[in-house]
This record gives structure tokens, C-alpha cells and sequence, in this order.
């Protein structure tokens, strides 16, 4: 059986005590004063920061000791009274003068859970001999846990279906414009900024897809006792295997979860996180990639991140525009994609039924995780939703390297009028080779095509070469790939039609700093 809680008034008056002389030592520390998360102070939203605020927690707590409670009065259980219950339901937000009572309690106890069970019986007294009754401390916070990563994902969700709605428009509005294309970062046969983008859209569409999976497959734990045997309740309902079933049924529909797990220990398996952290670490494997892309870019001065009129690049270099929120996007990242390998360990280290090790990391690791993924997605809104093209300086560039990109379709018109491909692989081979050093060497624009002009073997495509230099000849199908992709119809609009009302509404993120 759970412990049971004892009331004496003693206990009450000697609590009440130490808290009215807590409050006599003044006002805390300023927040100054105090290490902070540069997550909850600079780059996540309120909603995300208040999900996993110690009043949220411990608030959840409280309405899960009520469930449970109203739960077992509903399957017969008469020691939880209507008086208890009603004590418990005007108490379910923890006050600051809960946390000091609980504080108070944990220097005695060194229990979290038992330290706000005591709290809560002193503001519902009737309730203070039932609260957590056949429970053991996972109930709270195992299950506080799953309601705050549903509750996390739901967030995720719908700010990851921003980014992809921005990209989205993004790629069609530029589907027709040439663009080099990179294989080893060396100029490769063309593409569009729109086929460019589009890429990197399937990517997030990806992980939109996988969030949504771990979000509808998450399940609660319930009630199942010290082991996940339900002995505890198995008392209670005095061998009603029935009730036992019926304790978790109610539960998950109180909670909003359509199932509990099967097997459960004293804790739902880890394996849990380690699935949701590979959904939600996704984006951050993404994100860089994106922000990446968008540096170099930037480096080229093709496409650049917004930049406010007053941002200051360097402090130094007054003519900096460096792309800051890409870089951000980036570090937050690569600390995002590294909380797998952290639940990965949490879950092979789990002794048997359960050890304790596991609890300070994830502590910090779920908060972290989706706070993390949260800061990376409001970088990529505000950067996806005014990404700066440049079309001629990017024509300019092209048109550096296109005498190279024709040399192709020069092969393959030599071969349609005769020529042997081998011998015009090797001649435009030599010709090129000729044209890069003068590139390389000597500083001088690309003169690939006046040498083909000058050699004979080619003096079959002699009049056509001033029509091949044209860029929008070699982008193959890029406009239709992103018209397909992207366009009325497509999986694109597929993706984001579940998201419609919240994206009607939705405006771009703004950075903190």
C-alpha cells in the first residue's frame, strides 16, 4: 500500500511557521543575481516556457491526484469523500505559499512528490488522508510527463506547419528562377531558388510527419502500482480485477490519452522518450541543414536572411551582415540533435524494474528537448518568412560558370549531327581544362566559348551557341518538381490542410534578441 498521510495540527502550525518566516527574509535574489537558461530568457515563447514552469508541473500533479481520486469514488471507493473531492478542486493551481510549504516538507523528507502531497492537504484537509491513495510517485510525474510532451508536441506542430506554409510560398514564388546548383559546394548542373528551397521543404514535411506519428501514438501510464503490477489497487477494489481495468479506463479519459501502455514498470518504459526525442530531434538535423544552406548563400550574396535596419553586424566591421539567425538556428541545433544519444542512455541504464538515475537527467532533458526544438522553429519562421533573393547577382554568378554547364548539351547536339561522344567528351574536356586555369590563374572571365568558337571540331554547333546561353535551358524540370510539389493539390497542401484555421491566424515569429 501507498503511504498514507497523517494530519496533525502540530505538523500544520509548526509548516505555517517556517513559511511566515521565510517570508520575513525578504524578496529573492534578483533574477540577475541567479543562473539562467539562455532558453527560457532569450529564445522560446511564453506558452513553451509556462508548459514546463514548476506551477505547470506541479498544477498537473494536482489534477492527476484529483482524477485519480475522483476515479476510485466513482468505482466505489468510500473513504474519498464529495467534501475531499470539492477541497481538492479549489486548490488545483499551486500558490506560492504551496511551493514554500512543500519546500519546507522536502528539507524533511527529501521526497519531491511526498513534500506536495503534504502541501496539498493543508489547503484540502478533508482530502489529505486519500490524496495519492494506492499510488506510488510515478503516477505524478510520469504522467505529468506525458501530458506536458502531448501538450509540447501539439506546440511544435503547429509552429513547424509555419515553416513549412513559408517555404511553401516561398518555392513557388521563385520556381522559375536559375540557380547554380552544388554537388562538393562545386558549381553542378542548375537548378531553381524555388527547386532549391523545396528541398529542403520535403525535409520538414518529414518531420511534420513524424511528430505527428509520435503524437498520436503517445499513450499514458495510469495507475499500475509500485511495479506496474497493480497490487496496490488490486487492494483497494478487494480482488476486482474488473475495477482495476475500469481505474485506468476513466483516467484516460479524463486526461485525454486513448490508451495506457500494456507493460508498464514503475515507470512507463524510456523507450517512450527515446522515440519522441528522435521525432523532435529531426528538426534539428533540418534546421541546420537549412541554416546552413542559407550562410553560404549568404557568403555568395545570392539569398540572405532578413536584417532589421538598425542591426549591427560587427562591432568592429560596420559593413558586416552577418547571417546572425542562421548561425542561431544552427547552434541550437546541433544541441537539439544531441538529446537522443542522452535518452538513448537514460533507457539501456534502467535496471530492472526502474532506478532512480534516470530522474535528474530527464529533469532536464525533456524541458531542454522541447524548448531546444521550439527556439530552433521560431528562428526558421522569422527567417523562412523574409529570406532576401538577390536574381542578379545570382544571374551573375550563373553566367560565370555557364559556358561549363552547356558543354553538355553541346555533346549531346555533336552527337545528334554525327560526332562520336567519346571524342567530344575529350575535346570539351581539354578546351575546359584550358579555360579553368585561365580562370584560376590569370584572373580572367571564362573564355570556354570563344575557344569552342575557334576550334574546329566543333564548327558544326557554331551558330547555336549564342542560343544556348541562355540559364533557363538547363533547369531541366524544376519548375514543374515544385509545381508539383508544392501547388494546389500537391503533398505540400496535403501536409498543411489539418493546420488551415491555426495558419489563417498565425503571424511570423519575432526574436526576443
Amino acid at each position: 500500500m501507498a503511504e498514507q498521510i497523517t494530519d496533525p495540527e502540530a505538523q500544520i502550525l509548526e509548516l505555517q511557521k517556517q513559511i511566515e518566516q521565510l517570508k520575513l527574509q525578504g524578496p529573492l535574489k534578483s533574477p540577475y543575481d541567479v543562473y539562467q537558461t539562455s532558453l527560457t530568457s532569450r529564445y522560446c515563447s511564453a506558452e513553451m516556457t509556462q508548459l514546463f514552469s514548476q506551477r505547470s508541473r506541479h498544477s498537473i500533479w494536482r489534477r492527476l491526484w484529483l482524477g485519480l481520486a475522483e476515479a476510485e469514488h466513482e468505482l466505489g471507493i468510500e473513504v474519498v469523500t464529495p467534501e475531499a473531492l470539492a477541497q481538492m478542486r479549489a486548490h488545483l493551481t499551486v500558490t506560492d505559499d504551496d511551493f514554500e510549504a512543500a519546500r519546507v516538507e522536502e528539507k524533511i523528507r527529501r521526497h519531491d512528490v511526498m513534500a506536495h502531497v503534504h502541501a496539498f492537504g493543508l489547503v484540502a484537509p478533508a482530502a489529505a488522508g486519500v490524496i495519492h491513495y494506492g499510488a506510488t510517485s510515478c503516477y505524478v510525474t510520469d504522467n505529468a510527463e506525458l501530458i506536458m510532451m502531448r501538450d509540447a508536441l501539439d506546440i511544435l506542430i503547429k509552429k513547424l506547419s509555419k515553416v513549412i506554409a513559408n517555404l511553401r510560398a516561398f518555392s513557388l514564388q521563385w520556381k522559375a528562377e536559375p540557380t547554380l546548383a552544388y554537388t562538393h559546394l562545386q558549381s553542378a548542373q542548375p537548378i531553381t531558388v524555388g527547386r532549391r528551397s523545396s528541398q529542403w521543404l520535403q525535409d520538414l514535411t518529414f518531420d511534420l510527419e513524424n511528430l505527428e506519428n509520435v503524437r498520436k501514438n503517445l499513450k499514458f501510464r495510469g495507475a499500475q502500482g509500485t511495479t506496474g503490477t497493480q497490487a496496490s489497487f488490486l487492494e483497494i477494489f478487494q480482488g476486482d480485477h474488473a475495477k482495476c481495468d475500469q481505474l485506468n479506463v476513466l483516467l484516460c479519459k479524463k486526461f485525454g490519452f486513448p490508451a495506457c501502455y500494456d507493460i508498464s514498470t514503475q515507470t512507463y518504459t524510456r523507450k517512450v522518450d527515446l522515440v519522441v526525442a528522435q521525432a523532435v530531434a529531426g528538426i534539428g538535423a533540418t534546421a541546420h541543414k537549412i541554416g546552413n544552406d542559407i550562410r553560404l548563400l549568404s557568403n555568395f550574396k545570392e539569398v540572405e536572411e532578413p536584417i532589421e535596419a538598425r542591426q549591427i553586424g560587427s562591432s568592429a566591421m560596420a559593413f558586416k551582415r552577418n547571417p546572425m539567425r542562421s548561425e542561431r538556428i544552427c547552434s541550437l541545433s546541433r544541441a537539439l540533435m544531441a538529446k537522443p544519444a542522452s535518452f538513448a542512455n537514460t533507457l539501456s541504464t534502467q535496471w530492472m524494474e526502474r532506478t532512480l538515475d534516470d530522474s535528474a537527467i530527464r529533469r532536464m532533458d525533456i524541458p531542454e528537448m522541447f524548448l531546444l526544438a521550439e527556439a530552433v522553429l521560431i528562428g526558421l519562421d522569422n527567417v523562412t518568412d523574409g529570406l532576401v533573393v538577390y536574381p542578379a547577382r545570382i544571374r551573375s554568378r550563373f553566367l560565370d560558370e555557364l559556358p561549363f554547364m552547356v558543354t553538355e548539351a553541346i555533346i549531346m547536339k555533336l552527337v545528334a549531327k554525327g560526332a562520336s561522344r567519346q571524342e567530344a567528351h575529350e575535346e570539351i574536356r581539354v578546351l575546359s581544362r584550358e579555360a579553368a586555369s585561365v580562370v584560376k590563374l590569370e584572373g580572367k572571365p571564362n573564355d570556354l566559348i570563344e575557344r569552342i568558337r575557334n576550334t574546329e571540331f566543333f564548327r558544326p554547333i557554331w551558330d547555336e551557341l549564342d542560343s544556348m546561353m541562355k540559364p533557363e535551358l538547363y533547369v531541366g524540370r524544376s519548375i514543374e518538381i515544385v509545381e508539383r510539389y508544392c501547388g494546389a493539390g500537391g503533398p505540400v497542401e496535403k501536409a498543411l490542410a489539418p493546420y488551415a484555421q491555426y495558419l489563417a491566424h498565425s503571424t511570423t515569429a519575432q526574436l526576443n534578441v
